[in-house]
């Protein structure tokens, strides 16, 4: 029998467009939209659904949006497949994508998941904007090579590994100089590197102090032990004490993202049915790099 996992994207899965079929099919999801609305104070419905890309694209705006958009394309799986959600064993989800994997799984309320991500997406835009810096994906190369191009560029900069994404897709973070220079080092060594269309350097300490604004956001949320458990993205293990919860998700801001690991972990506890939920496939094009044998499901209208 197939155990079942729930996968929810991160930053950078947005587009115009995303979720209109869904409000407009399903009562619950344009609920969720209208609730948005009141919190956020601005109609996020007409972002996400008519742009300008520009503005979905602000860290400001697109860390909302997914989160709410994510949790529409939940309501439309719970309306035409509500045996896929009661069966669901295991969570997770990529950076932004936690929160998601949160809420689904009881920890924390959609109100206070929503208010602490529009905070986050605050703190993270203002850390960047004070530090000019970015993120770029090597490809074709493993996690030793790309250490050692990391350990190289840093003689131009600051720069950290800031995602494990899957084999052959380690995404690096920090200021431009030595972002550039890594990816001088990947080409010559074989690899690919392409630079991310991002703020700035994010899962690295250059978002100092948006951790300490988070953590001010995150002391007046009540968290709850998940109804089913999370994966963390900061150490890819199981976590259920909410004050442990409470403070990996302050730790993710400046950490790597395992993601890769994250994926492992599920596979090696049996899971075998995955279901992306939210905008886009690029959860789905990852676990093909991880175990292409394994089933998982997009979730949305893109």
């Amino acid at each position: 029998m197939s155990r079942i996992a729930f996968l929810f994207p991160g930053q950078g899965a947005q587009h115009v467009g995303m979720g209109k079929t869904i409000v407009e099919k399903y009562p619950a999801a344009k609920e969720l939209f209208d609730r948005a609305a009141e919190i956020l104070q601005y109609d996020l419905a007409k972002i996400c659904f008519e742009g300008p890309s520009e503005e979905l694209d602000s860290t400001v705006i697109s860390q909302p949006a997914l989160f709410v958009t994510s949790l529409a394309a939940l309501e439309m799986l719970r309306a035409d497949a509500p045996d896929k959600v009661l069966a669901c064993e295991m969570t997770a989800g990529l950076s932004l994508g936690e929160y998601t994997a949160l809420v689904f799984a009881g920890a924390m309320s959609f109100e206070d998941g929503l208010r602490v991500v529009q905070r986050r997406g605050e703190a993270m835009q203002a850390a960047a904007d004070a530090n000019p810096s970015g993120m770029v994906s090597v490809l074709l190369l493993d996690r030793d090579k790309v250490a050692e191009i990391c350990e190289a560029a840093s003689a131009a900069g600051k720069i950290w590994i800031a995602n494990y994404l899957c084999p052959g897709n380690i995404v690096l973070s920090g200021e431009n100089s030595a972002c550039e220079r890594a990816a001088e080092l990947a080409e010559q060594e074989g690899g690919r590197a392409i630079p991310l269309a991002v703020a700035g350097a994010f899962h690295t300490e250059i978002m100092k102090p948006a951790d300490s604004k988070l953590s001010e956001a995150l002391a007046g949320v009540g968290l709850k032990k998940p109804e089913i458990p999370v994966i963390s993205n900061v150490d890819a293990k199981i976590h259920e004490d909410p004050d442990e919860i409470r403070e990996l998700l302050i730790r993710q801001v400046l950490s790597p993202v395992l993601w890769e690991d994250s994926i492992r972990t599920m596979l090696d506890d049996g899971f075998d049915e995955f279901y992306e939920i939210g905008p886009g496939k690029v959860l789905k094009g990852l676990m093909k790099r991880i175990n292409r044998k394994i089933s998982c499901e997009t979730v949305n209208d893109s």
